[in-house]
């Protein structure tokens, strides 16, 4: 299977992040023929207080994200990761972080939303504090797609071995990670982590990333990019330059079961 990840810096300007997720989807499509596309954490909208944030947020269905991914697929008669969009509460105080894949037909077929929620105080001093406005979610996803089963995540999802060391129980041969990682926490630990979860998991790994700067009420901030896809045994097969863009990569299922067969780490467990 050949799949495509999104390389995006996305603002605070859903209706020009949407065009732009797109025109790139569309392009990746006609020069690499993908059956999946994946797109970044956050790919329509970026930035902002937590109110904005809420105030982005779409319904479960039929909101301007979801609709652009589901004629997307309809269109080119691809799967269609959505990346993650904010998708509102039932009551309506706070957002989810949200990821829907879609079959060629427009289908939804999957939902995940996120878990782990970043928290956190980088070295240089700024807090990121994602459940301001973000609800976790509680439940993980596979789901399969021409014969192969992934298992969805979200950014700082990553830090969580025991995530997907459960995705994998549930059948998992490929892990798909959209993500926003900072500049400083990426340039240290991005790649690091990427292979860390394919290797002890020994599945592909596809990880979908905003790149450069985007609006934060305390002043610019920067995210990595670098978008990468690793193999069963860690090795990076593609990775995106620094620029807004597409990267693809094929995978093989042949490549999993070798993995598996030479390290059979399933039959070696005791916990």
């Amino acid at each position: 299977m050949k799949i495509s990840l999104i390389q995006m810096n996305s603002v605070r300007d859903k209706a020009r992040n949407l065009r732009d997720a797109d025109r790139l989807a569309r392009q990746a499509v006609e020069q690499d023929g993908p059956r999946l596309v994946v797109f970044p954490e956050h790919f329509d909208w970026a930035g902002g207080t937590p109110a904005d944030k809420v105030a982005a947020g779409e319904d479960e269905r039929e909101g301007p994200a979801y609709r652009m991914c589901r004629k997307l697929a309809q269109d080119c008669s691809i799967y269609v990761h959505s990346g993650s969009f904010y998708e509102r509460t039932a009551d309506g105080d706070k957002v989810y972080n949200t990821s829907v894949v879609f079959d060629p037909q427009g289908r939804e077929i999957a939902r995940y939303r996120k878990i782990h929620l970043f928290d956190i105080h980088t070295p240089d001093g700024l807090r990121y504090g994602e459940s301001d406005a973000v609800a976790p979610g509680s439940a993980t996803t596979v789901v399969e797609i021409e014969g192969l089963k992934f298992g969805l995540a979200i950014c700082y999802d990553i830090r969580f071995p025991e995530l997907f060391q459960q995705l994998v129980r549930d059948g998992a041969e490929v892990l798909v990670l959209p993500a926003a990682f900072t500049m400083q926490t990426g340039k240290d630990h991005w790649e690091v982590l990427c292979r860390a979860r394919a290797i002890e998991n020994q599945c592909y790994f596809l990880a979908a990333a905003q790149f450069g700067p985007f609006e934060h009420p305390e002043g610019k901030r920067f995210t990595y990019g670098h978008s990468l896809v690793c193999d069963p045994w860690g090795h990076v097969i593609a990775k995106a330059s620094d620029a807004v863009g597409f990267v693809s990569a094929r995978l093989d299922p042949q490549r999993i079961m070798e993995t598996r067969e030479q390290i059979p780490l399933a039959s070696h467990k005791v916990l």
